[in-house]
């Protein structure tokens, strides 16, 4: 291989281009964005006068790709988390606080511990989740788990976060594969962490020194709007600059959303359902009195995730088809209350506030969906496909994404004649 011409600067095309560089090849990364991450990328908010991440992703010790991806770029220790298996909740009806705390081991003795476990549920309950494993192609989450307080608690809020689907939707399939990496082995897969700073200081600025010093090419504000395909090699990329030609030898990687890809490669099948993510992100309140950076569940409210991060809250709200047309201040409006009761908040006036809305975050994850995604290789010679919306087994997540960019690595690396 001589040259690697990776067409998109989100995590899926930089793991790429990463696992090629390591293997020999000049890497070029081309993305129609002024700066590289797509949905992983930190920028600094005038209105809140601090830096801000355009989502919340919480990465757990478990999710294998995503911490190699960090050891490797050097950014391991820029995470900020508990250092353990622990997991604040507050169900703002009833006000009751509790813990989630999964033993380290495989044996989940936690699940007999009224103190670690999800209260009012019972250990039988989550004998439950052992219905995802035989669960067919078809099956939803709700088809295979049932109401209760585990499900209301945990269940319920994991999968919304998880697959950014509602679980009558969302695919059982998907649901297990969550779990498998998390619970599944233990407690110290499920050590939760986050960037301490950013998404871009943890993951992609590193990632785009280690290329550099690789001599890898990283053009910004280069849209590739079209392929030329000659006896199933792509011959030519089409830029802004003009055409350019690629030489015998010369392998790429697609690595563009599903619609983008779609585009540039009539014909195939991707997924075409999306959900959205709302964002919301106020000033730090001077009234909170801990500002230690942590997370908390809401049970029972509009959001399910409250970051406290470096000058500012942090607000998820996932699967938000129902919500990405209403008006902003309205929405701040209505989660303000839920956030100010999650971190026990005095009363105060609402501070300032941004709300980002990601109108198709990521695809649907319902079995229908799942039947589009297609896998890295394509017909085509040269190329292959990467994304957290290829057919990765996982959803829609920094890890799927990981996963999907060094599989087009390897798959790109077994077509080398």
């Amino acid at each position: 291989m001589k040259h690697a011409h990776v067409i998109g600067a989100g995590l899926a095309g930089i793991a790429a281009a990463m696992a090629l560089a390591d293997r020999g090849a000049r890497v070029y990364i081309y993305d129609s964005a002024p700066v590289a991450g797509g949905r992983c990328r930190s920028y600094f908010d005038r209105e809140l006068g601090c830096r801000v991440d355009n989502g919340n992703h919480l990465l757990l010790s478990g999710n294998r790709a995503a911490m190699a991806y960090l050891h490797a770029i050097g950014a391991a220790d820029s995470l900020a988390g508990p250092g353990r298996a622990e997991f604040p909740f507050v169900d703002l009806k009833s006000g009751e606080r509790w813990v989630l705390r999964p033993n380290e081991g495989l044996l989940p003795w936690w699940i007999f511990a009224p103190t670690r476990r999800v209260p009012g549920s019972r250990p039988t309950e989550y004998l439950a989740l052992l219905r995802l494993r035989i669960a067919t192609a078809d099956a939803t989450i709700t088809d295979c788990l049932r109401p209760g307080p585990l499900w209301r608690r945990l269940l319920e809020p994991l999968a919304i976060a998880a697959l950014n689907t509602m679980p009558d939707r969302a695919s059982a399939a998907l649901m297990q594969a969550v779990i498998a990496q998390s619970l599944g082995r233990g407690g110290g897969a499920c050590i939760p962490c986050w960037p301490s700073v950013g998404m871009s200081e943890s993951l992609i600025e590193p990632a785009l020194r280690r290329l550099a010093m690789q001599h890898a090419q990283v053009h910004l504000s280069c849209r590739v709007s079209g392929l030329d395909v000659v006896d199933q090699r792509v011959v030519a990329l089409h830029l802004p600059q003009g055409r350019r030609e690629l030489e015998p030898g010369d392998q790429v990687v697609l690595a563009t959303p599903a619609p983008v890809a779609a585009q540039l490669l009539p014909g195939l099948t991707v997924p075409n359902e999306f959900e959205a993510i709302v964002n919301l992100h106020f000033a730090m309140p001077p009234t909170l009195r801990d500002t230690t950076p942590r997370f908390i569940g809401l049970i029972g409210g509009i959001a399910e995730w409250v970051f406290v991060k470096a000058g500012h809250l942090s607000v998820t709200i996932s699967a938000a088809n129902r919500l990405v047309d209403e008006d902003a201040q309205a929405l701040a409006g209505k989660v303000w209350p839920d956030v100010s009761a999650a971190l026990a908040i005095p009363a105060t006036p609402m501070p300032a506030w941004r709300v980002v809305k990601e109108r198709r975050a990521t695809f649907a994850a319902t079995p229908a969906q799942l039947r589009r995604r297609p896998r890295a290789r394509t017909d085509l010679r040269n190329l292959v496909l990467a994304g957290d919306w290829t057919d990765t087994g996982l959803p829609a997540t920094i890890e799927g994404a990981i996963c999907s960019g060094r599989t087009a690595a390897e798959t790109l690396m077994q077509l080398v004649p």
